[in-house]
């Protein structure tokens, strides 16, 4: 127990706690809005990926499949970037809570900050009239002096303990508001991020459900009858190159061992002095 008339250590320790718990607010307050900016970067990088070229030359239930593909690529990253508006809009909402609690807490401070500073100088002043009545030798005058200060630093101090326990119900009131916000806050922060699962699972449901009408044969039939040639082969051997017009060379011709000796090449060089 303090029993220093002037001591606020309890009510700076409330007051620590209280700007410990105006600290997490804003902790949680940032990490939503971070959060959010990683949602907008991956909706935005997502959607830049559907708009690319993904099986352009196929065809048929194939090319409907991969179509539904981007399509739902498309609206998950859409989904993704209402989450993080949303997420945004919780953030903005925890913001304006903490700046209303700081502006309402901000009042009673100073309030009792002047009490305390009342009550310390009232203090200051008791105890140099304390002083001066025994220098005195307890001359009735100082006395008097005395004990009139004596009762005012009571009152003051009564005055300040109403007060206090006022300020500390206030003080209170606020961290059990302020809990239940940062409970509900980050309550809702996961409920959107489940839900944001379930969406992203619906969309890919109907991917699935158009995989599962792609017909392999019914594919490669189309490709058959849309790029088919005719029911013939592609040409025939023509009369000219029918096996009777075939010229037949001589067996002699025909043996490996043949010496063919090369003809003699003969080079004429000319000039204005010989010739060769």
């Amino acid at each position: 127990q303090n029993t220093d008339v002037t001591s606020t250590a309890g009510y700076d320790s409330i007051i620590q706690h209280l700007n410990d718990g105006k600290r997490t607010c804003k902790e949680i307050e940032d990490f939503m809005k971070a959060r959010a900016a990683i949602e907008e970067k991956y909706a935005k990088e997502l959607l830049g990926l559907s708009k690319k070229v993904c099986g352009h030359s196929e065809m048929n239930t194939l090319k409907r499949s991969l179509d539904v593909f981007k399509l739902q690529t498309e609206s998950v990253s859409l989904s993704h970037l209402h989450l993080a508006q949303t997420m945004r809009e919780e953030a903005k909402k925890l913001e304006d809570f903490r700046e209303k609690q700081k502006e309402a807490r901000k009042k009673v401070e100073q309030h009792m900050d002047a009490l305390h500073k009342q009550k310390a100088a009232q203090y200051k002043k008791t105890a140099e009239a304390s002083m001066k009545e025994r220098a005195k030798c307890h001359q009735f005058v100082y006395y008097r002096i005395y004990s009139q200060n004596v009762s005012l630093l009571g009152k003051m101090r009564e005055e300040w303990l109403n007060e206090h326990v006022k300020a500390c119900e206030f003080f209170e009131k606020q961290e059990v508001e302020r809990i239940n916000t940062l409970r509900n806050v980050v309550w809702t922060h996961l409920n959107h991020l489940s839900q944001q699962c379930v969406t992203s699972d619906e969309l890919y449901e109907e991917v699935r459900k158009s995989l599962e009408q792609c017909n392999i044969q019914e594919d490669i039939e189309h490709f058959i009858n849309l790029r088919r040639t005719g029911d013939k082969p592609p040409g025939i051997l023509s009369s000219r190159f029918s096996q009777q017009h075939i010229k037949v060379w001589p067996r002699s011709l025909m043996k490996s061992n043949i010496d063919v000796k090369p003809r003699p090449f003969r080079t004429k060089i000319c000039s204005r002095t010989n010739e060769i």
